[in-house]
């Protein structure tokens, strides 16, 4: 388990406060897809995904995004026992939708925290990177805690 300090917790929390979910999640699957394209291929039925402008525009994409990062609410607000907040995530990804594991370390928070340093700019000190990176692999290890 993950231990976050009152002030990693601070910080976090601070800036999810200011986040809006629907603009930065979309942007955030978006570039995920577009960076890593072999990830389309679980996005079959998402439409048109054969440009960058085409995923950065397409409405299935921005949905899509708005609910993947309104999940990590759950983690902001679940810091201390993140693997029972997303067990259920972990277990559907793993049982039904058999996403690798590995995509969770090496994508998906890597990008979220691309897209949130893009948003808030000066805001995204290197403090406040290092708490979101540490809450972006605690996550990971949460999704992946289902697999067998």
């Amino acid at each position: 388990m993950v231990h976050f300090t009152a002030e990693e917790k601070a910080i976090i929390t601070s800036l999810w406060a200011k986040v809006n979910v629907e603009e930065t999640g979309g942007e955030a699957l978006g570039r995920l897809l577009v960076v890593y394209p072999w990830t389309q291929r679980f996005f079959d039925n998402f439409g048109n995904l054969s440009s960058a402008s085409a995923i950065m525009g397409n409405p299935k994409v921005k949905a899509h995004g708005k609910k993947v990062l309104s999940s990590l609410g759950e983690a902001v607000t679940h810091m201390d026992d993140l693997k029972d907040a997303f067990a259920h995530l972990s277990r559907l990804h793993c049982d039904e939708l058999h996403v690798d594991p590995e995509n969770f370390r090496v994508t998906p928070g890597k990008r979220a925290v691309i897209v949130l340093a893009h948003h808030f700019g000066r805001e995204f000190t290197p403090q406040v990177q290092a708490a979101w990176k540490k809450l972006m692999s605690a996550v990971a290890i949460a999704m992946g805690h289902k697999y067998h």
